[in-house]
């Protein structure tokens, strides 16, 4: 094995056997054949209905969606035959919920979600009431269960449950009875050994983790499946915690063994028969080895504008003006000169001083990490200088034991502020700093505008992630950085309580009590998708934006924030589409989609006539041709898992992305279930063309329907010359091939109604 070490974090490369509970080189079986013994395989194994090895067709226990995609998920469901829900969908509000942005728009969205959870037989849980994430993990979750979410950090995998986070097309599956398709996945042993130091938590193993595999690939589409002694010394909360944080390691899902503290959690919160012991066979076969000796793991904070931009917080004290530095090259590399971005103007007296702090959301906001912050900051106060501290406790259940703890009036008596239980710091709609500003928060991510800045404004501040004992530390000290192991961490009490008593008054409970005759409450805001077109039989691409970053994310696909407001109206959410990243994409896009209704219309626009002479015959091209806009990208879609990063385009006439590599499958599924190409690139060919160069497809359609995975296409560049390229389309499933063919999801299923 080739052994990589970094930060505590050890990497195996190769292969390796599980016997004894330790790791061995040698077993007694194949590794096909042991791979089989894993938790992962066993619960993927029961839920699998397809009859292939190497292919999985899963079906799931529960769903679970947020007010950011539920409405898109059930128009489009509603629009392929929906009758009712055939299994338990949760639909909560904590993404949506600052209902003064947008006017109407957010409480309409969550009116509607009422009456869907009504009229299908759903599960509806008020704005306010919990983050998505902690209401699975406290109602929903069970051993050896698979929850599907439309949110990329669904993960439960320490409480013994395998989490998926996907685009919405993929709940839209299961609400129809169909399945998820993936590929029998490798799996990874995550192996924990030692005992956290007194002062780390789990943000700063995540951190650690998520640094050590983001940028290699070394888990992408991978399990993870954590086990060892190291686990027995790491509460619930803390398992929770980094179990979150793996989605951004761009793994598939998780799980981890289950022993006695997982069967308390299910003790406390009242669902004694969800337990099970859930452990490897002997002689289990991993793909991949990560090692964690948790007593070597360092307080580690996640500079902007990445969780793997990782270092521990003792490097950045030690040599504070090079790492800011080149946080602000990787600042001006992206942004150029819209926006001036410094953080070395943050050192005083060579400390880096911050200007906020924030712990929140379904890995930041439980219990164990708002004691622990307050044990810190027990009679101590913030300061009345720019330094400033949010709370946002991820249920109401939560807040509850806060209270009747003491814990909330300790940090209030402290400085800090208590909010609702609520994402949007999380996604750029809550507690945004000042511009030029540095916020240290214990949430998922910090990808820009993550903390609510629009750079294409000339705004732009930073997050840097941190776990909240070194948050509260930091607030300790009046906003300068400082590690939680630095300072003295009193002993609190960390018995919890669980009283399900506001979800029993005010969760409405649906499933099974489908109403047919009930009526959906539909805001004008709420809109039907547009109509979309089946794929033709020649394929001709604009390029719209062309992108060389290394990674694209999401949020730069479609911007996070405010604009949520508007993810029930396909039409004018696709007006934010690349708004941050390429602000010239929508109106490009939208002038070739114009030139497509012409087309469609019948005409014989001039700009296509031009670009189809390059290539044969116009005349003949121009009946059987699509035209549509393409972006590319070297590597598109890490982050969330919103459908709306590919519908935009898809609304605004997009029609494939060329990259050398998807970030994320789940990316690539929702470009496939929206009808868009999911084009590969050969990393050795160079793409050095320019927005306004066409890409011309030949017999796509054909190619797609045969399974051709090696498509032969020219580039028409703008002296008019042109060059070959291949581009490729590899492993789509049946199923994938004919939502291609039938132009989007919703078009593949009204075609099998009317079959």
């Amino acid at each position: 094995m080739n052994n990589t070490n970094i930060n505590g974090v050890e990497l195996l490369e190769g292969g390796a056997f599980l016997s004894n509970g330790r790791i061995a080189d040698k077993g007694s079986r194949l590794p096909d054949e042991a791979r089989e013994g894993t938790m992962a395989y066993k619960i993927m194994r029961a839920h699998d209905t397809g009859a292939g090895k190497d292919k999985m067709r899963i079906k799931f226990d529960a769903l679970i969606s947020h007010d950011i995609t539920y409405v898109g998920i059930i128009q489009t469901a509603r629009g392929s035959g929906l009758k009712e829900f055939p299994l338990p969908y949760a639909m909560t509000n904590c993404h949506n919920s600052l209902c003064a942005v947008g006017g109407t728009i957010n409480e309409d969205d969550h009116v509607f979600g009422l009456s869907a959870a009504k009229k299908y037989g759903g599960i509806y849980v008020p704005a306010n009431q919990a983050v998505i994430h902690q209401y699975a993990r406290e109602m929903m979750s069970g051993c050896g269960k698979m929850i599907l979410g439309s949110d990329s950090h669904t993960r439960y995998g320490a409480l013994g449950t395998m989490g998926v986070g996907e685009g919405g097309p993929e709940l839209v599956k299961q609400l129809l009875k169909n399945t998820y398709d993936v590929n029998a996945p490798e799996v990874v042993l995550v192996y924990l050994e030692g005992v956290p130091k007194k002062g780390v938590g789990p943000q700063d193993v995540a951190i650690a983790l998520v640094g050590a595999t983001f940028k290699n690939g070394f888990v992408k589409n991978r399990v993870l499946e954590f086990t060892g002694p190291g686990v027995t010394s790491l509460s619930m909360d803390f398992r929770i915690g980094i179990d979150v944080m793996t989605t951004e390691t761009t793994c598939l899902s998780s799980i981890w063994h289950t022993d006695e503290r997982v069967k308390e959690f299910y003790d406390i919160h009242g669902r004694p028969g969800d337990f099970a012991e859930l452990k490897p066979e002997d002689g289990a076969y991993y793909d991949r080895v990560i090692k964690i000796d948790l007593g070597k793991i360092e307080c580690m904070i996640a500079l902007p504008f990445h969780p793997s931009n990782a270092y521990t917080v003792h490097e950045l004290q030690a040599n504070p003006g090079d790492i800011l530095r080149e946080v602000e090259k990787t600042a001006a590399e992206q942004f150029g000169s819209k926006v001036k971005f410094s953080l070395t103007d943050k050192l005083v007296d060579g400390r880096l001083t911050v200007d906020q702090g924030v712990i929140a959301g379904c890995s930041g906001g439980m219990y164990e990490n708002i004691c622990e912050a307050a044990a810190i900051l027990d009679g101590a106060d913030i300061g009345d200088g720019y330094f400033n501290l949010s709370v946002y406790p991820s249920s109401t259940p939560i807040n509850l034991a806060l209270v009747r703890g003491g814990v909330q009036a300790r940090l209030m008596e402290a400085g800090a502020v208590f909010k609702p239980c609520f994402c949007g710091p999380c996604f750029g709609a809550g507690d945004v700093p000042a511009n030029s500003g540095l916020s240290i928060r214990h949430t998922t991510r910090n990808f820009p505008n993550r903390e609510g800045s629009k750079p294409g404004e000339g705004q732009l501040s930073g997050v840097a992630l941190m776990d909240a004992r070194s948050i509260a530390a930091t607030a300790l000290n009046k906003g300068v950085m400082t590690a939680a192991t630095d300072v003295e961490i009193p002993e609190y009490d960390k018995t919890y309580a669980f009283d399900k008593g506001v979800y029993e008054k005010r969760v409405y409970q649906g499933f099974g009590k489908a109403d047919p005759d009930y009526e959906l409450r539909l805001g004008p805001n709420i809109t039907d998708w547009p109509k979309m077109y089946p794929l033709a039989d020649n394929l001709l691409l604009k390029l719209a934006a062309v992108i060389h970053d290394e990674v694209t994310t999401t949020d730069e696909l479609i911007p996070s924030g405010e604009t949520s407001s508007y993810r029930s109206n396909p039409l004018r959410l696709s007006e934010f589409a690349l708004s941050r990243r390429v602000p010239e994409y929508v109106g490009r896009s939208k002038a070739v989609a114009a030139v497509e209704a012409r087309r469609r219309a019948g005409e014989r626009p001039a700009e296509l006539a031009e670009a189809l002479a390059k290539v044969g015959n116009a005349d003949e091209l121009m009946a059987n041709t699509q035209f549509g806009s393409c972006v590319f990208a070297n590597k598109p879609g890490d982050g969330s898992a919103r459908e709306q990063a590919a519908s935009c385009q898809k609304v605004l006439g997009g029609f494939g992305n060329i990259c050398y590599e998807f970030a994320t499958k789940r990316y690539r599924s929702n470009c496939i279930n929206w009808g868009i190409l999911p084009f590969t690139i050969d990393r050795d060919t160079e793409f050095d063309y320019n927005d306004g160069d066409y890409v011309f497809v030949p017999g796509i359609r054909e190619a797609v329907a045969e399974g051709r995975e090696d498509i032969p296409a020219t580039v028409i560049v703008g002296d008019g010359s042109t060059r070959p390229l291949t581009l490729h389309v590899s492993g789509l499933t049946a199923d994938e091939k004919q939502i291609i063919l039938d132009g989007c999801l919703m078009n593949y299923y009204a075609n099998n109604a009317k079959e």
